[in-house]
């Protein structure tokens, strides 16, 4: 399915290399650029820093308030422009959630070939954002624009946190059950959409999961029991799971039947459709995963597929799971379930899906 606002322009997928958060670095590329960068020393109000491939940036204001900032921004996954804003605006904003805050304000982040898109649709992807920031209940106060090869739309977004309640993606204990809030397959889906071999039904599926504000995370930040909280993109579930695990010391299990995926993506993934993406993410920690036998390639690929605007991926107690899930379930995330464990420490992390 294609769906865009001008139809004399080029598809806006047609402009990229890559959609979505599938245009991340590869895992263990950035790991090695990381590695050549010289460590500075931070200040003891920096809560959370790049040193655990964390969500967000927390830096300590006061007793009561530390502030939450990040960024993201990526290229098209979707033709629509207003669609694309949406996306791009939802996905930013999932990294003040999933580090307990609550956004306060933001700042658009705009490449776009102003030779070969009119204003209009610029304009509409503006919009778009400014919707999802308007659902967020905050501004997007101003930014930053350049003429651009590629269309590139994102924010930097801005929360507030109580310092006693950052949920970093390390906290993970052995016998902590794994809760995922939404479903894989958004990769797949865009691989589908650029050859326009999505449906109707498909694509408003897609919008639907890829829109939807992860908005239980300060919720969750302030049950007792949630030791861990991230959320899955472009490293798929298995490399922002590995993140957890690795920086917990702990090895984890994942029961692939649990995992929930939207409707016809294993379809469309036994049909060609994967990214790039997901097999870069694969050459990148595969050697830290055990697939159990009968688990095939498409398995694989769903593990490993890059999701734009994913799910909160929660490490709790057993006796916290009722709450979490009463959480998710009154934000609207009726999918959210259990989809693994956290099996013991380890000096090497692994993951174990069967």
């Amino acid at each position: 399915m294609t769906i865009q606002d001008t139809p004399n322009e080029p598809r806006l997928t047609s402009l990229s290399h890559g959609g979505g958060c599938g245009c991340k670095i590869a895992p263990a590329v950035l790991s090695e650029i990381l590695r050549q960068t010289t460590a500075i020393t931070l200040p003891e109000e920096v809560l959370v820093g790049a040193d655990n491939a964390d969500d967000a940036a927390v830096y300590r204001l006061n007793d009561s308030q530390a502030l939450v900032a990040t960024t993201d921004f990526f290229m098209p996954i979707v033709d629509d422009a207003f669609d694309f804003g949406r996306i791009a605006a939802t996905n930013a904003l999932s990294d003040v959630y999933a580090m307990g805050g609550r956004p306060i304000m933001a700042l658009a982040l705009v490449g776009m070939p102003i030779n070969v898109l009119s204003q209009a649709t610029i304009a509409r992807v503006l919009e778009g954002g400014n919707a999802a920031a308007k659902e967020a209940g905050i501004p997007v106060v101003g930014g930053h624009s350049i003429d651009s090869v590629e269309a590139i739309y994102g924010l930097v977004a801005l929360g507030l946190v109580h310092p006693d309640l950052v949920k970093k993606n390390v906290g993970a204990r052995p016998g902590d059950v794994l809760v995922l809030g939404k479903p894989l397959g958004a990769g797949v889906m865009s691989a589908a959409l650029k050859a326009n071999e999505l449906g109707g039904a498909a694509y408003a599926q897609m919008i639907a999961t890829t829109t939807k504000l992860n908005t239980p995370g300060p919720e969750l930040a302030e049950l007792d029991g949630v030791h861990g909280l991230t959320d899955v993109t472009g490293f798929g579930l298995g490399g922002h799971l590995l993140e957890m695990l690795r920086g917990a010391g702990c090895s984890g299990r994942v029961d692939w039947a649990s995992v929930p995926v939207m409707a016809g993506v294993r379809e469309l993934a036994e049909r060609g459709f994967i990214t790039g993406a997901s097999g870069r993410n694969w050459a990148s920690y595969g050697a830290e995963v055990a697939l159990s036998e009968g688990l095939s390639e498409i398995d694989r690929a769903l593990l490993t597929d890059p999701q734009t605007s994913g799910g909160l991926m929660v490490a709790c107690a057993p006796s916290a799971l009722d709450g979490v899930l009463e959480i998710f379930r009154r934000h609207g995330f009726d999918g959210a379930g259990v989809v693994g464990e956290v099996t013991g420490e380890s000096d090497t992390p692994h993951l174990t899906v069967g």
